[in-house]
């Protein structure tokens, strides 16, 4: 079994400062906890997100799909002519496509949401930390076999000296 040091904090301050010092070391980062999206772990740790492009695709396809059944339905398929309006009527089409984009938009990304981040019913969560899910800042790293003692010596001694309230092994 996989041996994790975590390092808790209660201020995102001394949580960045640490991050920043630990990636100096050339440090290698697992992961980091927090209870509100902090923006600057994300350029810390150098991960990106292509989610917002996934929702740009989705709204797209919602708004053309819809427009394109919209004009199906009302041109082609069942051509009905009432109070003189032409069949083609753009502005109505505007307005049921841009909320369908929307819709589409919404829905799919969250569906790629928790398709890519491997949430589904019935997933057994690993905690590390009970206060993981309160209030608390948590960098984990993965202890790996080729970290020497004096790695691990030098990583508790960085979690310490930046403010953390505890420093565990697990």
């Amino acid at each position: 079994m996989n041996t994790a040091i975590l390092g808790i904090y209660e201020d995102e301050d001394l949580m960045i400062s640490a991050l920043k010092r630990i990636r100096d070391e050339k440090m290698e980062i697992s992961e980091v906890f927090t209870p509100y999206p902090v923006h600057e772990v994300f350029k810390i740790l150098k991960r990106k997100t292509r989610l917002p492009l996934a929702t740009f695709l989705f709204s797209s396809l919602g708004a053309i799909l819809t427009y394109l059944f919209l004009y199906w339905a009302s041109v082609l398929s069942y051509p009905l002519i009432f109070g003189g309006k032409p069949l083609h009527s753009i502005p109505s089409f505007i307005l049921i496509s841009f909320v369908m984009m929307i819709f589409f938009g919404v829905f799919l990304s969250v569906i790629a949401f928790l398709v890519r981040s491997k949430l589904y019913p019935g997933k057994k969560v690993k905690i590390h930390d009970l206060r993981i899910t309160d209030n608390a800042f948590v960098i984990l790293i993965d202890k790996k076999p080729e970290m020497s003692s004096d790695d691990i010596k030098l990583l508790n001694s960085i979690l310490k000296e930046h403010g953390a309230i505890e420093v565990l092994e697990k």
